[in-house]
Formats: C-alpha cells, sequence, structure tokens
C-alpha cells in the first residue's frame, strides 16, 4: 500500500471506533512508525509503505482502535518542551500541570528544596531540576515500577533528581523543604462513568481517590507541617471545581491560600506558604 492508502485504512478503523480525531491519531501513528514529522506525509502521498512498516502500523491502529492513549502506544510525551518515556506503570503528563510546574519553578528560593509528592513518570521533579539546576529535588511514588520509568526520564533529561519509595510523605517524614509539590489522585468516584475510554487505561491509583477527590488533599495538608521548612510552600494540582475546598483546607492548616488558573481559564493550581502554628494535625 502507498502511504495514502495506508493513511485511509486507518483513518477508516479509528473513526468506526469512535477515536476523536482519527485523521490526526492515523497521521501520528504512521509518522512515528516511519520517523518522520507527520506534516511530511501529505507530500509522500504515493510512496509505497514497506510489509514490515505496514504491519507495525496496522498494529499500532488496532491498539488505538482499542482507545488505547496514543502516548502509550508511541511509548513517549513531551511535557515542558522536553520527552518523557511513559507506559500503561505512569499518568501521561498533561499541558494543565505545567501551570503547577511554572508556579513551582517561579517560588522555589535559590538553592532551595523540593519534594514532588506522587511523581509518576517523574515529569514535575524532572522538569523543575531542569529549569532549575541549583535547586535540591526528591520524588517520591508508591509504585515501584512508576519510579523506574521516573528514573529512565531523569537520565534521558540529563538531571539529578532523588527517587524515593513510600507512600505520601512517609518516606520523607523527618526531612523539610522549602517546597513540597503534588499533582495527587483528585477525580471522584462520582466523575468516573462519564470519563473518556483512554483515561479508564491509566493507572486508577493516579486518577482517582476511592471517594470524593479531596481525600489526599486533606491528607497531605494535615501532615505537610512536619516537612516545610517555616515559610515552605505547598503547592497542589487541582480539579476545576475543587479550587474552594483545597483553599480552605490550606488557609486552616498551611496558611493564607492563593489559586491559578491554567490556559483553559479554570482553577488549576492552589498553594499556601506554611504560617499556620502547629500545623501538623494527627
Amino acid at each position: 500500500m502507498t502511504i495514502g492508502e495506508i493513511l485511509r485504512t486507518g483513518e477508516h478503523w479509528l473513526k468506526e471506533a469512535g477515536v476523536p480525531e482519527p485523521r490526526l491519531d492515523a497521521e501520528l501513528l504512521l509518522a512515528g512508525v516511519l520517523g518522520c514529522p507527520h506534516l511530511m506525509l501529505a507530500l509522500q502521498k504515493q510512496q509505497l509503505v514497506s510489509t514490515a512498516d505496514e504491519k507495525r502500523y496496522l498494529e499500532r491502529i488496532r491498539r488505538r482502535s482499542g482507545r488505547e492513549p496514543l502516548q502509550y502506544i508511541e511509548g513517549e510525551t513531551e511535557f515542558m518542551g522536553f520527552p518523557f518515556s511513559v507506559n500503561s506503570d505512569v499518568l501521561i503528563p498533561r499541558a494543565d500541570t505545567e501551570i503547577l510546574c511554572e508556579a513551582a519553578i517561579e517560588r522555589l528560593p535559590k538553592g532551595g528544596t523540593v519534594f514532588d509528592l506522587g511523581t509518576g513518570s517523574g515529569a514535575l521533579a524532572v522538569s523543575i531540576a531542569k529549569l532549575r539546576p541549583d535547586v535540591h529535588v526528591t520524588a517520591g511514588d508508591i509504585s515501584q515500577a512508576a519510579l523506574e520509568i521516573a528514573k529512565m526520564n531523569a537520565k534521558k533529561n540529563g538531571v539529578c533528581v532523588e527517587f524515593v519509595l513510600g507512600n505520601c510523605l512517609e518516606p520523607v517524614r523527618h526531612l523539610r523543604y522549602d517546597m513540597i509539590v503534588s499533582n495527587p489522585p483528585y477525580i471522584s468516584e462520582a466523575e468516573r462513568e462519564t470519563l473518556e475510554p483512554e483515561l479508564l487505561m491509566e493507572p486508577a491509583g493516579a486518577l482517582f481517590d476511592g471517594a470524593d477527590g479531596l481525600t489526599f488533599y486533606r491528607r497531605i495538608t494535615a501532615e505537610a507541617g512536619r516537612n516545610l521548612k517555616p515559610g515552605g510552600m505547598l503547592l497542589f494540582e487541582i480539579g476545576w471545581q475543587q479550587a474552594d475546598d483545597v483553599c480552605k483546607l490550606l488557609d486552616e492548616r498551611i496558611g493564607p491560600s492563593f489559586r491559578i488558573r491554567d490556559y483553559g481559564g479554570n482553577w488549576r493550581v492552589a498553594g499556601a506558604a506554611m504560617t499556620v502554628p502547629n500545623c501538623v494535625l494527627e
């Protein structure tokens, strides 16, 4: 088959499967197989595709038709302009989380320390280390498989990040930081049935808290006081309807809160500097 013919086949299969933007995904998957920019395909429609490449492409189309995320099929995505390996052990980094990353980079003191709680692919930790080489970055996750991906991404991007295995703040219980940054699981069980099939293929433990979406905000704000230096900052990514609830927790347990909107105008980041006395809640 020619490039034009196999693209039409791929687009048809994806459209039949209900995949959003079937033409674009068909092009991106073929470009990945052929190792060329997808925009170049339009100039090469009559070029023949080898049997081996055709087989690889149709296998990718099959996986995408099953609503597997494109990033998992490709094995890589981009965050803050840097490449990150991803698989089904980690949440796919998203542009909205770049708002959290930018907020952290802007607010970290020179030579400061930061703990990325629930690092997943390491997107936040690695990007902070890349863009703020003066700071010491530690990243933790409860998943050993996720930490292996995060370590791979630190190496891929040429940065030094300290990785620890454990639940929430337990592995750094006796350490203090200038900043704790986290994109915790914040999708409620009530929202689960409204989600696209692709999202449901990402690790459930990184998405859902098993309750109302606020479980980890309650826990982290209750425990963060012992891990923050005086004036240290706690920064969260939040769901677009969670700003009031999370800011209330921050006000009560950490200090006066602030919030930041994402590119779509929704509240996406909430944070506070630690000023509340005796804020560690047992």
